[in-house]
């Protein structure tokens, strides 16, 4: 495991100083501007801000929930007055509704995997055979209200080419099809300084790309982690929003009515690592009772910007409770109620861009301490770096610790890490007039790896304007937390294809 995982990074150093180093014109394909060469002539224009003040696109877009709409919604243009001219009376209005979405191939190909041992599934070779489509339905009533309808639908033919007899029913019934409501709101402002928002949404708090710790209202999926990236993840939740603007400042208010968790590999995929069969869950109901709720106070500034965060929220996390003591004894899994204090901040400083994350939870639970509580306290860093031409290169990193941790806890089957650390090294490099981007990313769990990692490279090209093609290779290495256990043999390629309309 250690070889392997230090020959990777040995690649991605090289790599890394290839794409940072070199210049662009090595790659033959790229086409020279005309306009490149009469540099010079054209009078002095200042860098821009935006390329200043990069990363702070996903918390405005959180936090001024207008502009991002009005994105999502654009095209709705207003019915023009009536001209009084009999030639042009019979002429309709522009529509109120846009119709917009994509259609995606993506596939994976596994390429490590042993033969197995007799009665397993055999996850060597071709593993994901999917196709996608998403139907985006936007709306606009008047000026101050507006509309979406989002809906995703999925097959994955792998599991008809391969024999559905060879794959669990848990494997079958969340990973062979799919149809989801996703993002589906109604947004209105009642006054000019104030929002409401009611619907499935998805709701970004913190200022990590890479790692959640005050990101905590929407779950996200892991079934096959390491694919993509978090903002791709997030799954819808019902909720209600209001948003008071006020200068500076934003004060949000959420009500979270959909009891939603992650989705994690089910039994009998090549990412649940251990052979018995789960527990039955506890999911509590969608009740008036059950209702989540959540606070935000965000300030953004001339090159800097703060978020405080407050939630009454479950754990996305199940813990082991006891529910019979036999024998034989009984259990299940059940998701705790957390209180969340948090606080984010990012600055700009010239080509750089910092990071800064904190978060205290309250009311851990967990099987060897049945009826005590614990809390955690998340410390997170980051820094960004993009003063090389079209290339952005940043390391993040998270400490984890479980305050006042008990020596039972770190036993089966809690097996609990008094501090979990977590880093993720990034570097991100544009090509052919920004057609092409090349993305190395490592993420590493435990100061050495010890818990597990894997490291991802990805090319994205865009062949038109609506027809993207990505590809590349996730590496696993296996680890001691329970989620990384007997993963390393999961190394695969993969490439999609996505028409955007």
């Amino acid at each position: 495991m250690q070889f392997k995982l230090h020959s990777f990074i040995t690649v991605v150093l090289i790599l890394a100083m290839i794409f940072v180093f070199l210049p662009q014109p090595l790659f033959a394909a790229e086409i020279v501007d005309t306009n490149d060469i009469a540099e010079g002539f054209d009078e002095y224009e200042a860098e821009p801000s935006d390329d200043i003040v990069e990363g702070f696109d996903d918390e405005i877009e959180d936090e001024q929930n207008r502009k991002s709409d009005d994105d999502i919604l654009e095209g709705f243009e207003e019915t023009g007055e009536d001209t009084g001219t009999a030639e042009f009376e019979d002429e309709p209005g522009p529509s109120v509704f846009s119709l917009d979405g994509y259609l995606k191939l993506g596939s994976s190909w596994n390429v490590a995997h042993q033969a197995p041992e007799a009665g397993e599934t055999d996850w060597r070779g071709l593993s994901r055979l999917r196709v996608e489509l998403q139907l985006d339905l936007s709306t606009k009533f008047s000026d101050s209200w507006k509309a979406l309808i989002s809906a995703k639908g999925a097959y994955d033919f792998v599991y008809c080419i391969r024999g559905r007899d060879e794959f669990t029913a848990a494997v079958l019934e969340n990973y062979e099809k799919e149809l989801e409501l996703r993002e589906t709101y109604i947004l209105g402002s009642p006054f000019h300084s104030l929002d409401i928002k009611a619907g499935r949404q998805i709701v970004v708090w913190g200022k990590s790309d890479n790692i959640r710790v005050t990101d905590v209202l929407n779950p996200i999926d892991m079934r096959e982690p390491g694919l993509t990236d978090i903002e791709d993840l997030r799954l819808p939740v019902t909720m209600t929003r209001l948003d008071y603007y006020a200068g500076d400042w934003n004060v949000t208010g959420i009500a979270l009515h959909e009891i939603r968790f992650n989705k994690s590999p089910e039994y009998g995929s090549d990412f649940y690592p251990v052979t018995a069969s789960p527990l039955p869950g506890d999911i509590p109901s969608d009740s008036m009772d059950n209702t989540e709720f959540a606070i935000a106070i965000s300030g953004i500034f001339s090159g800097w910007d703060i978020a405080f965060y407050w939630a009454d929220i479950y754990n996305d996390a199940p813990h082991r409770e006891l529910i019979a003591s036999g024998p034989p004894p009984q259990s299940e899994m059940k998701h705790a109620r957390l209180s969340m204090i948090g606080t984010a901040f990012n600055a700009a400083v010239g080509n750089w861009l910092i990071k800064a994350e904190f978060a205290w939870f309250d009311g851990l639970k967990f099987y060897n301490a049945a009826g005590n509580t614990y809390s955690r306290t998340d410390v997170f860093a980051g820094i960004e770096y993009s003063g090389f031409k079209d290339t952005t290169i940043s390391v993040e990193a998270v400490n984890r610790h479980i305050n006042n941790i008990s020596d039972a806890l770190k036993e089966a089957p809690d097996e609990a890490n008094e501090n979990e650390y977590q880093s993720v090294v990034r570097l991100t490099r544009n090509f052919l007039n920004e057609t092409l981007t090349i993305t190395l990313l490592a993420s590493t769990f435990g100061e050495t790896g010890q818990d597990g990692a894997f490291q991802r490279f990805t090319g994205e090209y865009d062949v038109t304007d609506a027809v993207k093609v990505t590809g590349g290779a996730v590496f696993y290495q296996s680890g001691d937390l329970a989620r990384f256990r007997k993963i390393g043999d999961n190394d695969r390629l993969f490439v999609e294809i996505r028409y955007s309309f």
